[in-house]
């Protein structure tokens, strides 16, 4: 087995669920007598969104493979933490010096690059199980195209992505590399980072919304007239208009413009009208979602989606994963980047085209 595949399962704790049941079989209802999704999830698991290309179209593995790969990830796990907590010390010397410049993601100045730090496994929490449906364990979160990885971008987007996140595709050393590029640069002011970077939006996409590291618990609220789903990456929260119609072409939103309807007792939001920027994995205004939520006896949703957008990708894509019901609280999640430390960036990113400057001299 591959240390992809041992990353995906903790099979002594899968989460079982069945996507078919009756209507009368104890599911929480509304005075309506839909379902009430309204609650707190889990979303979390170990199984990843693209399949291991080692796998090629093996779509779900079976029990004594998922038992095998079980105690070799809680091995990784147990040592993963223990390292973690030996090393939850600051990062050696050698990154931004200058008071003020600790967060610059340009990450260096006269005396040096460096390493600023980030995330151990302590600030982690990506769960610790998979998740299956019908009794079935997959392999990856996409389950259409048939080999579970997200289908080939067109040139366009290609080309598109590359100078939209030119910033995260050059190593940190220190330098003003982007002064030998043509045309504008990555760090030109506060509207050339990345949307992430601003925290005007989650980096892990709320339409549909992704499982990630840490910070994977969604909210909903529901009324005969509206959804809400929060997701905590970032507090993106999404309204969900029941019933209704999609405004013209003119009308963008960050999120997009979702409309919910009832399919027996799946509720079906169809969101369009995405805004330009609003990048989810590179998708572009012509993004396209459909999600399905499901609710099961046991409280959890099975949570479906189909992506669309012809100028991004060659073909559609369909996700499905498991929300757990949860007892926890969503709390605050606090953007700070947005606030100082893209100030810091800018003004670290001066600092560092005077050096190529005077360098050049």
């Amino acid at each position: 087995m591959t240390k992809a595949i041992a990353s995906l399962v903790l099979v002594a704790a899968l989460v079982g669920v069945s996507v078919a049941f009756a209507a009368d079989n104890g599911i929480r209802r509304t005075a309506s007598g839909h379902p009430d999704l309204s609650g707190t999830y889990d979303a979390a698991t170990l199984t990843p969104l693209e399949r291991p290309a080692s796998l090629g179209n093996k779509a779900f593995l079976t029990v004594e493979e998922a038992r095998a790969i079980a105690a070799e990830e809680q091995r990784a796990q147990a040592k993963g933490l223990a390292q973690s907590d030996a090393d939850r010390e600051a990062p050696p010397p050698g990154g931004a010096k200058v008071v003020g410049l600790e967060d610059t993601a340009t990450g260096g100045n006269e005396f040096g690059a460096g390493n600023v730090g980030g995330y151990n496994l302590f600030w982690i929490d990506r769960g610790t199980e998979a998740f299956s449906v019908d009794g079935k364990i997959p392999t990856s979160i996409i389950v259409d195209p048939a080999n579970g990885r997200m289908p080939p971008m067109t040139a366009a987007a290609q080309k598109d992505m590359v100078s939209r996140f030119s910033s995260f595709l050059h190593p940190n050393d220190g330098t003003a590399w982007w002064v030998k590029e043509k045309g504008p640069g990555p760090y030109d002011g506060p509207e050339s980072l990345a949307m992430s970077e601003r925290c005007m939006l989650g980096f892990t996409g709320a339409t549909p919304t992704l499982p990630s590291l840490y910070n994977n618990f969604k909210r909903i609220v529901q009324t005969e007239d509206h959804v809400m789903i929060l997701i905590e990456m970032v507090h993106d929260a999404r309204i969900v208009r029941m019933n209704s119609k999609h405004p013209g072409p003119e009308v963008r939103k960050w999120l997009g413009d979702s409309i919910g309807t009832w399919e027996g007792d799946t509720l079906i939001v169809d969101t369009t009208n995405f805004h330009p920027e609003a990048s989810m994995r590179g998708g572009s205004e012509n993004l396209h979602v459909v999600e399905r939520f499901t609710m099961q006896p046991d409280g959890n949703v099975v949570y479906r989606f189909t992506v669309e957008d012809k100028t991004v990708w060659t073909a559609p894509w369909t996700g499905q994963y498991v929300w757990r019901a949860s007892d926890e609280r969503v709390y605050e999640y606090a953007c700070h980047e947005g606030n100082y430390a893209m100030g810091n960036v800018l003004r670290g990113a001066r600092l560092l085209e005077k050096e190529a400057l005077q360098a050049k001299q």
